[in-house]
């Protein structure tokens, strides 16, 4: 089963991915609530995958991405963001994200971006 850390500093959008994640058959390892907390975690439990919202505290999304490439150049990310971060979003992928999902999101997005991610 593949191993899936979530990085958001909303509680409440982790439990929402974190149950679609388990109903499309993937285990949550852990959760963290931002990018200080994302690179600890992924340096412990080497996930298969992390999903990483773009804006958080401490460190943003896209700054935790870079660290985790830097750590691991095979990272598996998915970024999250809101509405109207289509140029950080883009970034983000040019930066080497598997693909990003923008909130809310559907199950069949979530499904359709881990596919794609663990295809690559």
């Amino acid at each position: 089963m593949k191993k899936i850390l979530i990085v958001d500093d909303s509680l409440f959008m982790r439990m929402i991915l974190r149950n679609v994640i388990q109903e499309l058959g993937y285990e949550t390892v852990a959760e963290a609530s931002n990018g200080l907390e994302a690179l600890t975690l992924y340096n412990e439990l080497k996930p298969d995958l992390v999903t990483l919202d773009i804006t958080m505290p401490e460190m943003d999304g896209i700054t935790a991405l870079e660290e985790i490439k830097n750590m691991d150049p095979d990272a598996k990310v998915i970024m999250v963001s809101a509405m109207g971060q289509q140029a950080l979003l883009i970034r983000a992928v040019s930066m080497g994200a598997s693909d990003f999902i923008v909130k809310p999101f559907s199950k069949d997005r979530v499904r359709e971006a881990l596919k794609k991610a663990f295809a690559s």
